[in-house]
């Protein structure tokens, strides 16, 4: 009785499909280097990186890591060690000055915090960020970067409709 209840729970972890790593759901029928990168900062290499020092095989279903190894994962990506430096995504960090890996919604907070912190010291990039324009010298001429409304044909009704509401707005 014991080996059928082991094979119904790894049958039901089959058909759950979903690992949890770090707060983000990655689909367990993925190997582990593809679904370690499907975690916000995550790259390539780092993925590798980890694999490396676990001592995972990267072409293993990531489904298939037992829960001891996946949360000896999720502590290395909090704490990475032994690996070089120039993998980390926040090298020398403005307010510690350390070198650290961050993830998911801790990434994004550190993003925005670095482009006020140009915005209030009025650096060039911060005034750039703040026009909404291109910020690493593309060219502004393309279509690529015109923002707000869609400009082109408007069909009579349609503009009739629209003068009367905005008519009927102001007073």
């Amino acid at each position: 009785m014991a080996e059928k209840e082991k094979i119904v729970g790894k049958e039901e972890k089959d058909e759950k499909g979903i690992v949890r790593i770090v707060g983000f759901d990655i689909d367990a029928s993925l190997s582990v280097i593809n679904g370690l990168r499907r975690i916000k900062g995550i790259s390539f290499m780092f993925a590798n990186a980890i694999c490396k020092k676990l001592g995972i095989n990267p072409r293993m279903k990531i489904g298939e890591l037992s829960e001891e190894k996946i949360k000896e994962m999720e502590n290395f990506i909090k704490n990475p060690k032994d690996i070089p430096t120039w993998l980390l995504n926040r090298r020398k960090d403005l307010t510690t000055g350390k070198d650290i890996h961050l993830t998911g919604g801790d990434l994004d907070l550190k993003i925005k915090e670095d482009i006020e912190f140009l915005k209030k010291i009025r650096a060039y990039r911060g005034i750039r960020h703040e026009m909404g324009l291109p910020v690493r010298g593309q060219r502004t001429g393309g279509k690529s970067f015109r923002k707000g409304k869609t400009i082109g044909v408007i069909k009579k009704k349609e503009a009739q409709k629209s003068s009367k509401k905005e008519k009927s707005e102001k007073k």
